[in-house]
């Protein structure tokens, strides 16, 4: 990683309020279809700007990292969501609106620049995530973990989560940063996002014919996409693993 790369917060740098609404990751454009995401992902530079982290090469946006914060347990959220990362918007969005004080907290996202994959920054953007939670008062960081390595679509999430490397490493090479890290693998989070739109919208968002009923493999999706030809629409449900990291 390069020594000129310099990690803030958005609190400390507001005047990149703006520059960061322009970074692009490497979110796929079916991804940014989702409706939970599309209401409060926007707003989490303006609710928790503690949370947001910027790396920095000169003037240039490299990487950014994202975490939500919110109360968990409590009496009405005794385990973890299935819905993952949708569930963690909406309960630190829901949090701060009523003025609770939160007791953990979410990772969201953490995108690096194309220029800049392959030098580590990922490692470093979630090590700089976890003593940024921690320097909070906060004890635990979970993250809805998206296993980009995942090849086959067809191949269930769980059944993946078994594969291990000779040194007893997850063989995706995400979950294994977070392992190494000291993250904990929880379970599956089978809902974490929904995607759904017209066939008509699917064509545009990937360049695909949507044109037979049934599942249809998509670049980067991480299962099926289901398509119904006979009611004009299609639907992708993403599955995510729930990681605890202890602070």
């Amino acid at each position: 990683m390069s020594e000129k790369i310099v990690i803030t917060t958005l609190a400390e740098r507001p005047e990149l309020f703006d520059p960061l609404a322009e970074f692009k990751g490497g979110w796929p454009v079916f991804m940014q279809q989702d409706p939970v995401g599309g209401a409060l992902m926007g707003r989490v530079r303006e609710l928790f700007p503690e949370h947001v982290l910027l790396a920095t090469e000169g003037d240039e946006l490299v990487a950014i990292g994202r975490s939500i914060p919110f109360v968990f347990p409590d009496e009405d959220r005794t385990e973890l969501p299935t819905s993952g990362w949708d569930r963690a918007l909406i309960w630190g969005a829901a949090d701060h609106r009523k003025g609770r004080t939160p007791t953990v907290a979410s990772a969201l996202e953490i995108s690096v620049r194309a220029s800049h994959l392959g030098q580590g920054l990922s490692h470093t953007m979630l090590a700089t995530m976890r003593a940024n939670v921690r320097s909070m008062g906060l004890k635990t960081l979970y993250a809805p973990v998206r296993p980009n390595g995942k090849q086959d679509p067809r191949q269930p999430m769980a059944e993946y989560l078994e594969q291990v490397r000779d040194d007893g490493l997850p063989v995706d090479p995400w979950l294994r940063v977070h392992v190494k890290a000291g993250g904990k693998i929880l379970r599956t989070a089978e809902t974490s996002m929904v995607m759904a739109g017209s066939l008509a919208e699917w064509r545009e968002w990937t360049g695909l014919p949507f044109d037979r009923t049934g599942e249809v493999i998509v670049p980067k999706a991480l299962v099926p996409v289901h398509c119904d030809l006979d009611h004009n629409y299609a639907v992708y449900v993403e599955p995510n693993v729930w990681v605890r990291h202890d602070l």
